[in-house]
């Protein structure tokens, strides 16, 4: 008992990873899954022939390169115009500073079915209801995700100590040295993180993209279509995929910072 009081915080928060990590796991497993019937979600017995086979279903296949086109082109939108906000808000003051710290919150707070009905509404009272597709999906999904990169960004700008700017500066650095060689340098890894949400953001979303898609078939739109005749195990497939590059990325980082950390020591 006095070894479990003493360890009970590692514990737990074993505990929460392992409960926060069960459904990754179900559909990693769902990956390897041969089942009877698509109609019953459970495993039936090991195979190979999802990995083998991931465009089976063709159809899978081309939402799957939708939703990616559309999170790299959001991703980007967002993390330029969200990152360039970000410097404003941090680095300048004007009237209505504060407001706008405020305003940038809405739409991380506001239900998702809201904004996307608003988004909608935009999109139909500017003559566009008609045209609803990947334009309207990228449009919708900048919108939503700017709020994340704005916040991930300014957080790293807040916790940033200018002295090593100033310094550059005293040693004869130009306006446009500074930023490049320091101020982006230590920004970078917040500019990454934003990004990285951004297309996690992008990529999942279901309800704005379902509202504003008219005829155009994203991945989360074609599991929830398919899930009404059965689940291919290919979602899966593409579900341990995600997880698996998006682990490398972030130990990737880490690893990175750790090897740049030992360089200055």
């Amino acid at each position: 008992m006095t070894w479990v009081r003493k360890n009970l915080i590692l514990i737990l928060g074993i505990l929460v990873l392992v409960y926060t990590f069960i459904p990754i796991f179900v559909v990693i497993l769902m990956s390897f899954n041969d089942p009877n019937s698509r109609l019953i979600y459970q495993f039936d017995g090991f195979t190979l022939h999802n990995w083998l086979n991931p465009c089976e279903d063709p159809d899978m296949c081309s939402a799957v390169r939708l939703s990616i086109g559309i999170g790299l082109l959001a991703t980007l939108g967002a993390t330029v115009l969200g990152t360039l906000a970000a410097f404003a808000l941090v680095r300048h003051d004007f009237r209505g500073r504060s407001s706008m710290n405020v305003v940038i919150f809405l739409p991380m707070a506001a239900p998702e079915i809201v904004m996307g009905a608003s988004l909608l509404a935009l999109f139909v009272g500017a003559g566009f209801g008609g045209q609803l597709g990947f334009g309207t999906i990228l449009i919708a999904h900048i919108m939503f995700c700017l709020s994340f990169v704005i916040v991930t960004v300014r957080s790293r700008l807040a916790g940033m100590d200018d002295n090593l700017e100033q310094a550059a500066m005293d040693l004869y650095a130009t306006p446009q040295q500074t930023f490049w060689r320091v101020t982006f340098p230590l920004v970078f890894p917040g500019i990454l993180g934003a990004a990285l949400l951004s297309f996690s953001l992008s990529f999942d979303d279901f309800i704005v993209t379902n509202l504003n898609a008219g005829q155009t078939t994203t991945f989360p739109m074609y599991v929830w279509g398919v899930a009404q005749r059965g689940v291919p195990m290919q979602v899966n497939v593409v579900g341990t995929v995600m997880f698996v590059i998006a682990v490398v990325i972030v130990v990737g980082g880490e690893l990175n910072s750790r090897r740049r950390a030992r360089a200055l020591a």
